[in-house]
């Protein structure tokens, strides 16, 4: 994929991603455990848990989350404990999409997928296990108001349920998204787009002195966000590395899945992700007009990025 932007999307100067924050959210995984100390005979599970969770990658969920929080104003550690939910609940969807019931992937960030090293009933267990833990950390660790984190666990909860993540995975698996350009945005935008959206729209929902605008201004963001990401991402699948993808590529064609290259062909897919990375760059000059860096960095590495 050319990584050539047009001038006025050029990515911005400095850093090419807030690795700063990357580290910090890494640090806050490794040290998650899930088992209670009376709980016996479950350190297989919590192992498979953690082989996926700890498998590396740019958290861009996570740190999407830190950098908004930074954005506010605010202490990008104040929001750790959801931010590590949004990892968690990521990894739980990969490990599932890549069951054979699935997508039937054997590689995940460059090593041996959940299901290929624990076996597929301990995966679905895993998988399983790392959606509720999420939820339970949220609830116990993340401090705040009790109404801004309960708005806040909601939100997370419909991204990911059949409102968000799990009803796009049905209308992809089924077939069921409307034909056109319009069905295939909004089975994307479901997919892959509402826990991007979560990521920037649970840290707002944390502070209950941000008014009406400023979260429609960060959702319209949020949602342009999600559709660059996820042209991106079907761009890769057919131009990819293995390597640098830590997977195999050409999976979307092998399942006959409806992709942005698909629909409109590879060049066009090009044009529509320059597109939306115009979008989402105007978005949140609005939403941020006194500037957000890193959130920036974030939208510009999703563009540019390689893996």
């Amino acid at each position: 994929m050319s990584t050539d932007a047009p001038a006025e999307t050029a990515p911005m100067s400095g850093d090419a991603y807030p690795d700063d924050l990357r580290r910090e959210v890494e640090r806050y995984l490794e040290r998650l455990t899930f088992a209670d100390a009376a709980t016996t005979g479950v350190a297989g599970l919590e192992e498979a848990m953690r082989y996926s969770l700890l498998a590396g990658g740019k958290r861009i969920r996570p740190v999407l989350a830190l950098a908004t929080a930074r954005a506010l104003g605010r202490d990008a550690a104040e929001v750790l404990p959801i931010a590590a939910a949004l990892e968690l609940i990521h990894t739980y969807s990969l490990i599932h999409d890549d069951l054979p019931a699935m997508d039937d992937d054997d590689l995940r960030r460059g090593r041996p997928t959940c299901h290929r090293a624990f076996g597929e009933n301990v995966a679905i267990l895993a998988g399983d296990g790392l959606y509720a833990e999420a939820f339970r950390h949220v609830l116990e660790q993340q401090r705040g108001e009790p109404a801004a984190i309960l708005a806040a666990v909601r939100e997370l909860a419909s991204a990911t349920g059949i409102n968000g993540m799990v009803g796009g995975q049905y209308l992809d698996v089924a077939h069921a998204a409307p034909e056109g350009a319009d069905g295939l945005r909004h089975l994307h935008a479901l997919k892959t787009g509402r826990l991007i959206g979560a990521s920037i729209m649970c840290p707002l929902l944390l502070d209950p002195t941000r008014g009406p605008a400023t979260i429609d201004a960060f959702r319209s963001f949020a949602n342009e966000l999600g559709v660059l990401f996820q042209i991106v991402d079907d761009i890769l699948d057919v131009v990819g590395d293995d390597d640098a993808l830590g997977k195999t590529h050409g999976s979307d064609e092998r399942l006959g899945k409806r992709t942005y290259v698909s629909e409109f062909g590879l060049e066009r897919a090009r044009e529509l992700a320059a597109e939306s990375h115009r979008g989402a760059r105007a978005a949140l000059a609005k939403a941020a007009p006194g500037g957000a860096a890193e959130l920036a960095q974030i939208t510009d590495f999703i563009y540019t990025r390689t893996s």
